[in-house]
């Protein structure tokens, strides 16, 4: 697709948390949690975002939201007058302007709303917080934001505890979209919820998706989430990408060997067959210290010399299929389909 239908183009983004040591604290050395990450989303787009717990996604999530500074790189932003606009650079004023356009879905539907404020404060918080309603305006605001993610709207009165997990987040949904934003990162939207529950979150998602022509950057460690809700996929590993590209191919035809194993991974939802799972030996690469080369090379079968001493470059070995490995063009890998 053409640049100009991108809502967001990431661009080299690092984060790099400092390791403090001795008594004046210096510091002697970092924890790379995001590092040197690529990729786009495309308007009206669900980008998933997959990899073992620590791999970075939600560090990510959130340093393009800015609710963590990034140490290094661009973050391109394209806002409701069709302007691109830089995140990683704009001042405190500039960024309360522009974050009415992107918004948060939290993981977990009971720590993230405050138990002591009832629906309509919660959900109306951010008109308020943003000049956009006040008063009976706001009400009746809140009202429509309850019904359009199927609340009932005389619960406004309500307080948090009076909800199943299910309906605390369709109230964190709704916050989410009280600001009418165009992108909405997904944080493990629904891996707190029960799996009948998240089926009905995940629908209710690509509803909105539909109407409001909403973006979705959408996090999770769930393969078969990922599968139903993604137009594309990004496979994390130690704070690196090391593959991204539409969902059916990459399920199905994987380039890097660490997707390979995550997919090994996933139920089959036939009984009777059998799955070849993929054991990785050793542990996961310690981002403060991790490996020369590839990051994933001690733990690869694959893996030759070359991935030892050089660092794979971000490739497109397909139409918008990118990948970060020496061998993507020589490997035959198993997929979902092949298993």
């Amino acid at each position: 697709m053409e640049n100009n239908s991108r809502i967001l183009e990431v661009t080299s983004l690092k984060k790099y948390f400092p390791v403090k040591k001795g008594f004046l604290k210096r510091t002697v050395g970092h924890v790379k949690a995001v590092d040197d990450i690529h990729f786009y989303i495309n308007e009206g787009e669900t980008l998933g975002l997959v990899g073992e717990s620590g791999c970075g996604k939600t560090t990510l999530g959130r340093c393009i939201l800015r609710a963590i500074e990034p140490s290094e790189g661009s973050a391109l932003f394209k806002d409701r007058k069709g302007n691109h606009v830089e995140l990683t650079g704009l001042d405190p004023k500039q960024l309360r302007a522009i974050r009415r356009d992107m918004q948060l879905i939290f993981q977990d539907p009971y720590s993230s709303l405050n138990p002591r404020m009832t629906v309509l404060n919660i959900i109306g918080e951010p008109l308020l917080c943003n000049g956009i309603a006040k008063g009976d305006e706001l009400r009746e605001r809140v009202k429509r934001l309850m019904e359009l993610v199927g609340l009932n709207s005389r619960h406004l009165e309500r307080y948090p505890h009076a909800f199943s997990g299910g309906q605390r987040q369709r109230i964190g949904i709704a916050r989410a979209l009280a600001t009418n934003p165009r992108f909405i990162v997904c944080d493990e939207a629904v891996s707190a919820l029960d799996v009948s529950v998240q089926a009905q979150i995940l629908n209710l998602l690509q509803d909105l998706q539909e109407q409001l022509n909403l973006s979705y950057l959408f996090i999770s460690h769930d393969l078969g989430v990922i599968q139903h809700i993604s137009d594309r996929v990004g496979v994390m590993y130690v704070g690196k990408m090391v593959e991204m590209a539409e969902t059916e191919a990459l399920f199905n035809t994987p380039k890097h060997p660490y997707t390979e194993a995550l997919l090994s991974a996933k139920p089959l939802p036939d009984p009777r067959a059998k799955s070849k799972r993929i054991i990785l030996e050793g542990e996961v690469a310690n981002p403060a210290n991790p490996p020369s080369g590839c990051y994933f090379h001690p733990r690869c079968k694959y893996a030759k010399d070359i991935c030892k001493q050089k660092a794979p470059e971000w490739t497109e070995v397909g139409k918008d299929h990118y990948v970060a490995c020496h061998l993507a063009g020589e490997l035959e890998l198993q997929g979902v389909h092949s298993q």
